[in-house]
């Protein structure tokens, strides 16, 4: 098995830059990963991971959203943060439609009997929205999901974000301050509707696993217990002395997952199975 790149466009014509790896099983499913906030397709253990499910039976596509702020393939920091600032949760959406329908196409690789969505941290809301509108979804698994996308920032700087018209995010990997202008604000504003997650994760028909670490100090635990009450037949798996990144960091140099999650991705794997 090879790890196979390619590039598609999205949202405005930039592209989106994507990693895929085929299982050698015969009609494999495929798992589509969905990256979060000041995330990147090659961030830390992303590649294990890839090849944790190939090995196992599972192909598996990774990518990176059209206004991420990267522009390269495998670099590590973000070199396009005008790009990155104009992004909103509604491109993430395009972006996404576009990856499954290149995914289903048979272009590069047959197309998938089955796809199941990961989406990881602000992935994990995207993947919400998704699978609830997209009958080709089969499964969707969350990752340290957020709930709400208001969780992403401070409410309170809102006032000052409308004045001034930007906000900077630290990020403290990179050392950048990367700024969000008044794009994404106002597009949850415009589409409040369609980016509800909870009413999203009311009604969305597909079986759905939800794993998140008891450390999480990024997006808190209570969020994947509010999904789960918004979806009492959805799987929630609690992972013990696990953070947001289920214990991995970037860059990873281990040839091995960490355990919190391996834990997360032999859950994943069964529930994939079932």
């Amino acid at each position: 098995m090879i790890l196979q790149k390619t590039q598609i466009p999205g949202f405005e014509r930039k592209p989106i830059l994507i990693d895929y790896i085929i299982s050698e099983s015969a009609n494999a499913p495929l798992v589509i990963f969905v990256h979060g906030f000041k995330g990147f397709k090659d961030w830390g253990t992303h590649y294990l991971v890839a090849e944790y499910f190939a090995n196992n039976g599972v192909s598996f596509l990774k990518f990176n959203f059209s206004h991420n702020g990267m522009t390269k393939d495998g670099i590590d920091v973000f070199d396009d943060l005008e790009t990155f600032a104009r992004n909103t949760f509604s491109k993430e959406l395009n972006d996404l439609d576009e990856v499954i329908t290149y995914a289903k196409s048979g272009k590069d690789f047959p197309s998938p009997h089955k796809i199941i969505l990961i989406g990881h941290s602000l992935g994990g809301g995207i993947s919400i929205l998704q699978t609830n509108v997209d009958e080709r979804v089969d499964k969707l698994v969350t990752w340290a999901s957020i709930s709400n996308f208001r969780g992403l920032w401070n409410v309170d700087y809102e006032s000052y974000w409308r004045k001034e018209g930007v906000i900077y995010m630290s990020n403290s990997r990179t050392n950048q301050q990367m700024p969000l202008y008044l794009d994404v604000l106002t597009d949850l504003e415009k589409n409040a509707e369609k980016l509800d997650l909870l009413a999203a994760a009311q009604s969305l028909k597909q079986p759905w696993l939800i794993i998140h670490g008891d450390q999480d100090n990024v997006v808190d635990i209570k969020q994947a217990q509010l999904l789960k009450r918004q979806h009492p037949t959805s799987y929630l798996m609690v992972l013990e002395n696990a953070d947001h990144v289920f214990n991995a960091r970037h860059p990873w140099t281990d040839k091995f997952l960490p355990e919190a999650l391996k834990q997360a991705c032999d859950s994943t794997l069964s529930f994939i199975r079932q």
